[in-house]
């Protein structure tokens, strides 16, 4: 990487100081803009190659648009660190996604810029839409922008906002499509290989790029390119153009790295008041050439050395649990041919790549639609294969409806496998995987199983395959403890079972899922002041092993039970519910989530503020 010497970078705090350069000075501004998210990424790990690409959009919008006046909305929230420093958060960027400091995506709470919270996909335009029915309600004159990227324009949601937007021809708002053929992995679907034959359509582009750059220079052309241009476009196209069968006027493909271009383009479009669509063409990590090996990768690549590309990886103190699933689905499709594999746009994250690299007909991407996988599932299970649908627990949120219809209530036997439960770290309060068990437990047909190690989840995911019902497991982000668990046979786990896996006479621990550690850990200090713990792990969530529970409460003077998720509903209120039905009266001191969102942070820092850290635990035994 070239360093360039600061000229324009910190004498802009705000769109405001940005709107006093010429449109000449904006092409160095945006590569100090990039060299600036470059530096301190590498040294404070977020989301990278999506938001270099998205440089020159987000000073085009503040260039031309009177934010916060008008309204921005990014979707999803990882293209925005670029809006972020614009935006007078430069200075704090050095603390983006560490406690206490500013988020990594758009949060309202945050700044008067940020129109809108955007941590989950495909969001944008139905919030844009939402916005401009209120100013036209209120009579206030602000203009509504979303910009939709990393593959959200596949989702559900955005369809239907299009599709609504689009009712209507006096709604002003503008949709900024930034098409970079990526999401965290290469985008799948019809719709990708349709906005790839529209940009690649070479009569078209030759005509709309001369266009383009006459109506850019010359505003008063606007109606020309309207009649025209539509006309041939349709010509070209054969008809083809979705947006515009949506009710969009539809311009483009623009050139998303040219910031000129696209300020000219803003500036025209910004006149025309009715539903539009603008598609530009952006690369993933522009201007890094690093980025260029793996792009899934540079995603959110962890620290690195700015100067080489080379990254700084931590070494690992045991495998990664989506590492565990990705090489046991692969096991167990050796094993049986009714194992299929299922993720919305997650195959790196999730691990599923590693079973789509020996049999890739039997995984399916099926791009960033959580409520089609589920349901996409439960039609691979109606007809007699075994899928495990892998979805994040925080987007697994997203399919609810799918879940309890069209799975639990047919009672098909699709295996959810909820990466990420429970606390994530540094993306904060839309990505912790919080409410799993809650929202789960209350399905019936479900079983809902927790592992607390690598062997573990193996081994519950083969007992999944057993099932002829629904069956979710959820485990964590990270490493687990270091279990052995490769190439180990497979054993059965009964389900609903629990284990001892601590003596004591005083106080029982239930912990459920990873934390188990961390309860072993706290009962060996109670120990040594003198207070005698068992330690049980608890393996299910749903159904409890109740004989168990009953035997503990009628035998300890009291129970602790901790969990990696939301307090309410959860696995410590079952546990209360269960004593209670019995007549037990045993105190059960439940440790997870209060009734709250949880910031960004380490896992570490969090789980201290929300009390079930070591020492949390050590005091709820001996208090």
């Amino acid at each position: 990487m070239t360093k360039l010497e600061y000229k324009y970078l910190h004498s802009i705090d705000s769109p405001a100081d940005l709107r006093r350069l010429s449109l000449d000075e904006l092409p160095r501004y945006c590569e100090e803009v990039r060299q600036y998210i470059i530096e301190q990424c590498a040294v404070n790990p977020g989301h990278l190659a999506s938001s270099l690409g998205a440089v020159e959009i987000a000073v085009a919008i503040h260039y031309i648009y009177d934010t916060p006046t008008d309204k921005l909305i990014w979707d999803v929230g990882h293209q925005a660190y670029a809006h972020k420093i614009i935006t007078g958060r430069r200075d704090a960027f050095s603390t983006n996604r560490k406690l206490g400091g500013i988020s990594g995506f758009p949060r309202m709470a945050e700044s008067e810029y940020d129109a809108f919270g955007a941590g989950h996909s495909s969001v944008s335009i139905s919030a844009a839409l939402g916005m401009a029915k209120a100013a036209k309600l209120s009579g206030e004159d602000f203009k509504t922008v979303a910009v939709i990227g990393d593959g959200s324009i596949a989702g559900g949601l955005a369809f239907e906002g299009l599709n609504n937007a689009g009712s209507d021809k006096t709604t002003d708002i503008l949709v900024i499509l930034n098409d970079n053929n990526m999401s965290i992995d290469k985008s799948q679907g019809a719709l990708n290989h349709y906005l790839l034959r529209l940009s690649t359509s070479s009569k078209y582009n030759r005509f709309k790029q001369g266009l383009w750059g006459m109506l850019s220079r010359t505003p008063r052309l606007l109606n020309l390119c309207r009649k025209v241009g539509n006309g041939i476009k349709h010509g070209l196209l054969q008809n083809s153009n979705l947006f515009e069968s949506l009710g969009f006027r539809y311009f483009g493909r623009v050139d998303g790295h040219d910031v000129k271009l696209l300020v000219r383009t803003l500036r025209a479009l910004k006149g025309i008041n009715s539903p539009k669509l603008l598609h530009i063409i952006t690369e993933k990590g522009h201007g890094y050439a690093p980025t260029k090996n793996d792009l899934s990768v540079w995603h959110a690549p962890g620290c690195f050395n700015p100067e080489t590309g080379e990254r700084i990886e931590k070494a690992a103190k045991s495998t990664r649990m989506q590492d565990v699933f990705g090489q046991t689905l692969l096991d167990l499709a050796k094993l049986d041919k009714r194992v299929v594999g299922v993720t919305p746009a997650m195959p790196s994250g999730c691990s599923m790549n590693i079973m789509m690299a020996e049999m890739p007909e039997r995984c399916f991407d099926v791009g960033i639609a959580e409520g089609h996988a589920v349901t996409f599932s439960a039609g691979l299970a109606a007809a007699g294969k075994r899928p495990f649908c892998n979805i994040y627990s925080t987007f697994m949120q997203r399919a609810y409806d799918n879940i309890i219809h069209d799975v639990a209530l047919q009672n098909l036997p699709v295996i959810f496998c909820l990466d990420r439960g429970g606390l994530v770290g540094e993306d904060g309060a839309t990505h912790h995987g919080a409410f799993d068990i809650a929202y789960l437990g209350c399905i019936p047909n479900i079983t809902i199983a927790t592992p607390s190690d690598e062997w573990e989840l193996r081994n519950m995911m083969f007992a999944a395959l057993q099932s002829d019902a629904p069956f979710a497991i959820r485990y964590p982000r990270g490493s687990g403890r270091g279990t052995a668990w490769k190439d180990m046979p497979f054993e059965a786990i009964e389900v609903g079972k629990a284990r001892e896996v601590r003596q004591g006479e005083d106080v029982a621990v239930f912990a459920f899922g990873t934390l188990l550690p961390d309860a072993e850990k706290a009962a060996e200090k109670a120990s040594l002041i003198g207070v005698s713990t068992a330690v049980y792990d608890m393996r299910f969530a749903k159904p409890l092993d109740e004989e168990l529970v009953v035997e503990v409460g009628r035998k300890f003077k009291r129970i602790v039970t901790i969990e990696d998720g939301v307090i309410r509903g959860g696995a410590g209120e079952a546990v209360v519910k269960l004593l209670n039905d019995n007549q037990i009266t045993t105190p059960v001191t439940t440790l997870g989530i209060d009734d709250k969102f949880v910031e960004h942070g380490t896992v570490a820092e969090l789980r201290h503020l929300c009390g079930y850290g070591i020492d949390d635990i050590l005091h709820a035994i001996v208090e």
